[in-house]
């Protein structure tokens, strides 16, 4: 008999949006502080999410436009982008859970199954999305954080080492993602995935095996499409349905 013991939720995109609400405007205050005569555009913003990880994003657009920065000025650059980041998310109420989120955290919760976080985030920003968004309890037992692996998605080991903390056996556990990257972290570490998108136009590869996608999580007033998976009878996803789609790991 299928038991759903452990979900594994990654954060960003997949909790809460937060790339074009507070990461975007960080990075191009962290620019004008260094006298970087750059700043990027949505359009630019999401071409530049197809690489993993913030300075790798600066890395990269530094070569892009012929400026050619180390790794301590892309390190100082990243730095100034968090402490940024921390101060926006803090003086502005831009983060809010996405539809449903909030709803099976509490029924999970409820059901004693554990929660975690799995993120490319840094700690310090993480626990700051965590704590806005949930004041009346932490649902999370821990989080697994950029701080805490030396490589980070789309390479497995951030899900194993939460397997590892969590002790929970693959088949008892669920993970939510919302990223190309975080598929291919969770599916290569054997970790039943769901996935469900932000609001940013995410492109999969076309070799990705994905065992359920839907279009949301839903809610009473706005019903959940299930594009690939078993078949959601109600209105949304809940503990019944993530269990009925244990049954085929």
């Amino acid at each position: 008999m299928t038991y759903l013991e452990g979900v594994y939720w990654d954060l960003d995109g997949t909790i809460a949006n937060t790339e074009l609400e507070a990461h975007l405007p960080a990075f191009n205050y962290a620019f004008n502080d260094f006298n970087l005569d750059w700043n990027w555009d949505k359009s630019t913003y999401l071409d530049l999410l197809k690489i993993n990880g913030g300075k790798n994003r600066i890395c990269y657009y530094s070569k892009l436009v012929n400026k050619y920065l180390n790794n301590q000025e892309v390190n100082k650059i990243h730095e100034r982008k968090q402490y940024h980041y921390i101060n926006y998310v803090k003086r502005n109420n831009v983060i809010s859970l996405k539809p449903g989120v909030y709803r099976l955290i509490k029924e999970l919760q409820k059901k004693k199954v554990r929660q975690f976080i799995v993120t490319s985030s840094s700690k310090k920003q993480a626990n700051l999305i965590t704590n806005q968004l949930f004041v009346e309890f932490n649902p999370f037992e821990f989080i697994i954080s950029s701080d805490d692996v030396k490589f980070h998605k789309p390479n497995p080991l951030p899900y194993l080492k939460a397997m590892k903390l969590s002790g929970i056996k693959f088949n008892k556990s669920i993970v939510f993602e919302d990223s190309n990257p975080g598929l291919r972290s969770s599916i290569a570490a054997n970790l039943p995935t769901i996935y469900v998108p932000s609001n940013i136009p995410a492109v999969i590869d076309k070799d990705m095996k994905l065992d359920c996608f839907i279009d949301s999580l839903g809610n009473e007033s706005s019903k959940a499409k299930v594009i690939k998976g078993p078949k959601l009878d109600g209105n949304y996803i809940d503990y019944d349905y993530l269990e009925k789609f244990l049954m085929k790991f």
